[in-house]
């Protein structure tokens, strides 16, 4: 079974101050005995970061078993949920844990203060996953469960 491998937990990984870091190292290694572990475009963008190189990122992906897939049918699929997300983008804010949906108020005016809280990359890595993988590992299990209710998700 492959598993596509969101940023935040190879955030998680590479901090080692990260009170997350040894369990996203277990569940990474849980999983790569599972089978192939992937990861799209935007994570590798957004993860790149952490490294001075490319070949440094590069290298950290290579000894950790995992591969970068390229794909321009995730592309338009994320690109199709994106549209779905900006028709019905809800009022109030979407909690990423659990999915639950919170309004919150300006102190001053008590006016409900709405903000954009997913940008496309969000949905190239769901697309991504669905069309690429069996499963997703995320710390954002919330977004990709409404968005992508089909794509199985692992969160720790």
């Amino acid at each position: 079974m492959t598993t596509a491998v969101d940023s935040n937990v190879l955030f998680d990984l590479l901090s080692p101050d990260s009170p997350r870091s040894q369990a996203a190292r277990q569940v990474l290694d849980e999983w790569y005995e599972q089978g192939p572990m992937i990861i799209s475009e935007p994570v590798f963008s957004e993860v790149s970061v952490a490294f001075e190189a490319k070949e440094a990122l590069e290298g950290f992906l290579n000894d950790s078993g995992m591969r970068l897939i390229t794909s321009s049918e995730a592309l338009f699929q994320a690109g199709l949920a994106w549209k779905d997300y900006l028709g019905k983008r809800p009022r109030p804010l979407i909690c990423p844990r659990c999915g639950s949906d919170n309004d919150v108020r300006c102190a001053e005016c008590g006016n409900s203060i709405r903000t954009r809280q997913h940008l496309i990359p969000d949905f190239l890595i769901g697309a991504h996953a669905t069309v690429h993988a069996d499963r997703l590992l995320t710390r954002d299990r919330g977004f990709y469960r409404r968005y992508f209710s089909s794509l199985p998700i692992v969160e720790y």
